[in-house]
């Protein structure tokens, strides 16, 4: 059974203070201004021409290819066309004509490992980190952290709505951001995932925003959506494939996709999900991101697999043979070419039509 929480509101008013709260079994809004922390992006940036080369470990003596980092997590392309990478060494970016560095440390002074970058409709960046968010406006790069109401530093998902709200996805929860303060949102728990490097009973993995501007959550206990009034939880009990869901897109039909740790990949079509895990020669079950192309083709990683391509009716599996080193992908990308990118453990890698090539910080970074 599909299970519904609807949200109230009450208003209170006390001497000094003020605060809004909201209940959904104890959702809590509270209005906080944020001490911002401001660092000039032009006084912590690194050309890549100048660094030691970033490796898997520390501790490897030999070259792995003088990779962007030895682990990138995530990549982004700009309205400007640069392309953002999200690394365990920090963020960089690519400008068209060099790859540049950004020396961004958290509270503690420790360089940030980057999982999650995406841009608003004014252009800034907002970057989710283990050490918060940080926005990047052009200019200036600033820090909110649990001290300005983030509901945890270690951010695992983000997502901007229609309407400009900032959704966070952390290990604690969820929290919203209008730009002036933080508002905690609720998610009820679920059981941790220990066979997950990084778990707790309040992950959310993803956030999404469908086509009618509802927002989707991928928790430990299924999907949950919320229409702006209601939050539903949809799970194996209604035919999700499995309830460790890692990624949410949807397609250009309308279709919801779900990625998942434990039973491959499923989406639903408004009736029933389709389990097309199951349809063809699919090795492994563990799923961590997907990505739909302008030819409508879905592109899915595998742990220790690669990625596959389906089309709709076939599968076509990329692995060592076509060129990606390491079968470790976190996120696949196509970019305003066209280009279908993956990154992951040893670098990052770009399909040509063919194979997958290694993108180094020499390149090739325009064939």
């Amino acid at each position: 059974m599909i299970k519904k929480c609807l949200l109230t509101s009450k208003s209170f008013i006390f001497i000094l203070i003020f605060s809004i709260s909201s209940s959904c079994n104890g959702q809590k809004e509270t209005k906080i201004f944020p001490e911002k922390t401001k660092v000039l992006a032009n006084s912590i940036s690194l050309s890549a021409k100048t660094l030691p080369e970033f490796k898997t470990d520390p501790h490897v003596k030999e070259s792995q290819g003088n990779q962007i980092s030895g682990v990138v997590r995530t990549i982004f392309q700009d309205k400007n066309n640069f392309f953002w990478f999200g690394t365990q060494n920090g963020l960089c970016r690519y400008n068209g004509e060099e790859l540049i560095y950004f020396d961004i440390k958290n509270d503690l002074g420790k360089r940030i490992v980057v999982t999650v970058i995406i841009e608003d409709q004014l252009g800034n960046l907002w970057i989710g980190h283990d050490g918060g968010i940080t926005q990047y406006d052009g200019t200036y790069f600033t820090n909110f952290t649990e001290k300005q109401g983030l509901i945890s530093n270690n951010v695992r998902s983000m997502a901007i709505d229609t309407n400009g709200i900032i959704w966070i996805g952390t290990l604690q929860g969820v929290s919203r951001f209008d730009g002036e303060k933080f508002t905690p949102f609720y998610i009820p728990e679920a059981k941790p995932d220990n066979t997950r490097g990084v778990t707790s009973s309040k992950i959310v993995h993803s956030i999404m925003e469908d086509s009618k501007g509802q927002l989707w959550f991928g928790t430990n206990g299924g999907a949950y959506i919320y229409n702006g009034e209601k939050l539903t939880n949809i799970s194996e009990k209604d035919g999700l494939c499995n309830n460790n869901v890692n990624s949410i897109i949807e397609d250009s039909n309308g279709n919801i996709w779900f990625a998942t740790t434990h039973n491959g990949l499923c989406y639903f079509n408004g009736n029933s999900f389709i389990n097309i895990t199951e349809k063809g020669n699919i090795t492994g079950k563990e799923i961590w991101n997907i990505s739909e192309d302008k030819n409508k083709n879905i592109w899915f990683n595998v742990k220790g697999e690669g990625i596959y391509r389906y089309d709709g009716e076939n599968f076509t599996h990329f692995h060592a043979e076509q060129g990606l080193s390491n079968n470790a992908t976190f996120k696949i990308l196509e970019d305003n070419q066209g280009r279908i990118w993956s990154v992951g453990f040893m670098g990052a890698y770009r399909y040509n039509g063919k194979s997958f090539i290694n993108i180094t910080r020499n390149g090739p970074w325009n064939d």
